[in-house]
């Protein structure tokens, strides 16, 4: 298994990071990772995303949502089943009244897993752009 970790504080209440996140439909408008986002976050819906690395790598994926906690968590599962699966995991973390710390994590494993190597600097650069342009958004 492999992991990529990232984190960071927004001056935003954890109501308003959920509208940002959960809103799939906007977005293509700031989250230069994830370009696309299609479906419900809704707890066994499929959706559809477009990630854009900063290395310019582009996949589309069609993960399951297994989670879907309101202002606290949301996660979904993709997989090639046997090869190599990533559950994507947003959480929030309420501070205070109008700060909240929101970690962006993704857990790889399968057999493919292993091989990942030098692309997981290049996802963790792209979480830690989103985590920015989240804050952007939220704290705007």
């Amino acid at each position: 298994m492999k992991e990529v970790q990232t984190e960071v504080e927004i001056n935003a209440s954890a109501r308003k990071v959920w509208d940002v996140i959960s809103d799939f439909s906007r977005y293509s408008e700031w989250n230069p990772f994830i370009t696309r986002a299609q479906g419900e976050p809704r707890e066994g819906s499929k959706i559809t995303i477009d990630v854009r690395t900063p290395a310019g790598a582009h996949r589309t994926y069609n993960p399951r949502v297994t989670k879907a906690e309101p202002e606290k968590e949301l996660r979904w599962v993709g997989k090639v089943p046997g090869i190599v699966s990533g559950e994507h995991i947003f959480t929030i973390e309420q501070l205070d009244n109008d700060r909240v710390r929101f970690a962006n994590n993704e857990v790889f494993g399968g057999l493919l897993s292993s091989f990942f190597g030098g692309s997981m600097e290049d996802i963790k650069a792209g979480f830690e752009q989103m985590n920015q342009a989240l804050k952007k958004r939220a704290e705007g």
